[in-house]
């Protein structure tokens, strides 16, 4: 038979031989995005479902058949979203993701990506209820919805070829500058995972897609690298995926490695983005801590250093948590270098954070996220006499706190030279 892959630009045909399959356009149901409107929409698909069982028993018959021949290894647990009264679908991949603990520090011992400087855009989806759209972000074609999955709040792409959403801007165009990172969080559910759509100034597509799979689309030359890590258990979990361009210059990561380098990517001055790829029910494409920042990698590695402080967006913590996020480590990696070609540079740790919730608390949990900074710096083997904390909580802000954006670039860590 023929099975046919989807792309937004070209179709590529395969062949099964000895296998005859007819499948039925899919019934597509919208998201219900009000919970009062959960049962209503519960009857029309039941509807939908009655009208299809004769043909959808035979398709599972040979799906079943097609599994065995192939013997393809199954999910842990279903990795269907259901929907809830709550407006918390997406609830049937938290059993997958139950065995997923988190990524060690030591896991990213030898990660390099640190973020630009400053955060141009960013977003969590703490101001915005679940089961809505978020407010930061624009749609451009098909349906997304913010659900729960694995019991925090992530944005679900749920229905399009090519889904796109954009983030909403002060600048809607040509807002990216000449170097940037990307970051955000994505959960594999042996769907589609995210799809960085880029364009040019003149419209003109550049894309990078992540998953099992990083690749290039549509840039001058194409590259693409194979996720390097045991993949047995990559679906029903989070990844870290993180790229950095600098000049014509573009790496990408994914969790802990580093999986593909374009050393020369050619006419890349992209202006603008949007996330998508191909969404569905029953697998959403799912990201979450989306954040855009302008500027490299901070080099100083190598390099004698003179300047009065580092500021560092890259270090970072959950939400009202003092434990370092794991991809914290390329900066901390970077810290670490730098007073080792500096052996008589020592450091303030000066923690910082927006004002969110209460003055004292913040002024607490700067200082608990300042001396967490120091412990790591002193297992990864810094002199702890060369390092002293400070946290100042949300006294002493470099933006405004009124924009996701602002409050990120309020959370950071100074080393201020002593």
């Amino acid at each position: 038979m023929k099975k046919i892959y989807l792309h937004p630009k070209k179709i590529v045909m395969g062949l099964l031989p000895g296998l005859l399959l007819f499948i039925p356009a899919p019934i597509l149901h919208a998201q219900v995005t009000d919970p009062g409107q959960v049962a209503q929409q519960g009857a029309t698909n039941h509807a939908n479902n009655d009208v299809s069982s004769g043909v959808e028993n035979g398709l599972n018959k040979t799906e079943n058949a097609i599994k065995g021949l192939f013997k393809k290894k199954k999910p842990a647990a279903a990795q269907q979203p259901a929907a809830s009264t709550t407006g918390s679908s997406a609830t049937g991949m938290n059993a997958a993701a139950a065995d997923a603990g988190p990524a060690s520090l030591t896991t990213y011992a030898n990660y390099d990506f640190v973020p630009g400087d400053p955060v141009i855009f960013e977003d969590n989806f703490t101001d915005d209820a679940d089961g809505e759209f978020p407010a930061h972000w624009t749609l451009e074609r098909g349906q997304g919805i913010l659900n729960k999955v694995t019991g925090v709040e992530a944005f679900c792409l749920t229905e399009g070829n090519y889904v796109r959403v954009g983030p909403r801007m002060k600048t809607p165009t040509n807002y990216l500058p000449g170097d940037f990172t990307i970051e955000f969080d994505f959960f594999a559910n042996n769907g589609y995972s995210p799809t960085i759509l880029f364009s040019t100034a003149d419209n003109q597509s550049r894309n990078i897609s992540f998953g099992k799979e990083v690749g290039t689309g549509y840039f001058p030359k194409d590259f693409s690298g194979s996720y390097p890590g045991n993949t047995d258990h990559y679906e029903g979990r989070w990844h870290h995926a993180a790229m950095i361009k600098k000049g014509n210059q573009i790496k990408c990561y994914e969790d802990q490695y580093r999986v593909l380098v374009v050393p020369d990517c050619g006419d890349c001055k992209v202006a603008q983005l949007e996330v998508g790829g191909i969404g569905s029910q029953e697998h959403p494409i799912v990201f979450r801590n989306f954040r855009i920042a302008a500027g490299g990698n901070m080099n100083m590695i190598g390099k004698k250093f003179t300047d009065a402080k580092i500021v560092t967006h890259g270090i970072n913590f959950d939400v009202d948590k003092v434990v370092i996020k794991p991809e914290s480590m390329g900066t901390l990696n970077m810290i670490v270098e730098v007073l080792k070609d500096n052996p008589d540079l020592k450091f303030e740790i000066d923690g910082h954070t927006d004002n969110t919730g209460n003055a004292t608390h913040n002024l607490q949990l700067s200082q608990q996220r300042a001396d967490a900074v120091k412990a790591q710096l002193t297992a990864m083997g810094v002199d702890a006499g060369r390092l002293r904390t400070k946290g100042f909580g949300d006294t002493k802000p470099v933006a405004d706190n009124t924009s996701p954006e602002g409050k990120a670039n309020n959370r950071r860590v100074e080393f201020v030279r002593m």
